[in-house]
């Protein structure tokens, strides 16, 4: 693992599961309410995605979702006094980020290959890779497959936090929606790998197989041209 990604996998450690979990039991600890603590704790998160906003100068639509739910998870928590409402409010950037993906299969570019272009940069020398194969039906393809899994992935996942949430005590249901999005994009993200190497080796064997017909195909018919382009033999004097 290089030394950026090993900066990415604690950053996610620090601030997106064991900052909040460490800061909600001290609160709790010290006095504070359930919802108080539960909206405390959301300022790690909210903080990852704010610096994230300020390097690179820009907002992207997952950091806008991320900010969104937090925002109106704490307003609601803080308006009706429900701990319920604080923790669903993952669940609605998760839901709605699932119903983007499985809307965006209605347009010419589904969400997940915009996102690719934007995280790798369209004038890299992958952007440019992938926007020349995307005239290609079978690179389209995989991308709408790609983006179909992770919307119903996201909002199964959605779903099952809500329920979590009505039915755990707040603690267990505060430790699950700060571990259960990592598991999913785990998964998802090894499904991608495995899935792309599939369609990989399936290309290479259609084009290896392409150039085996190709090649057979020139053979045969230079086999059929050889006796036509041969000179016609004519009697030598002694037949005559």
């Amino acid at each position: 693992m290089d030394t950026r990604r090993l900066r990415s996998v604690a950053m996610i450690a620090v601030f997106d599961i064991a900052g909040p979990l460490v800061a909600y039991n001290l609160l709790r600890s010290a006095g504070f309410s359930t919802v108080a603590a539960l909206v405390l704790s959301g300022v790690f998160p909210a903080a990852t995605v704010i610096v994230g906003i300020v390097k690179h100068r820009r907002a992207d639509a997952v950091g806008i979702l991320v900010l969104a739910g937090i925002a109106v998870g704490a307003v609601l928590g803080l308006v009706s006094h429900n701990p319920k409402l604080v923790l669903d409010e993952g669940s609605v950037g998760t839901g709605v980020f699932g119903l983007l993906c499985l809307g965006s299969l209605a347009r010419a570019e589904p969400l997940m290959y915009r996102l690719a272009m934007e995280f790798i940069g369209p004038d890299s020398r992958q952007g440019r890779e992938f926007t020349n194969l995307w005239q290609y039906q079978e690179f389209r393809h995989v991308f709408r497959v790609v983006t179909a899994v992770w919307g119903v992935a996201y909002l199964a996942e959605a779903g099952a936090r809500i329920v979590i949430v009505a039915n755990t005590s707040t603690g267990a249901a505060f430790a699950t929606s700060k571990v259960m999005p990592w598991v999913v994009t785990a998964a998802l993200v090894a499904w991608n790998v495995g899935y792309g190497r599939l369609q990989k080796r399936r290309g290479e064997a259609l084009a290896a197989a392409g150039a085996a017909r190709a090649s057979a195909d020139d053979e045969q018919a230079g086999n059929q041209l050889a006796p036509e382009s041969q000179p016609a033999e004519h009697p030598s004097p002694e037949r005559l």
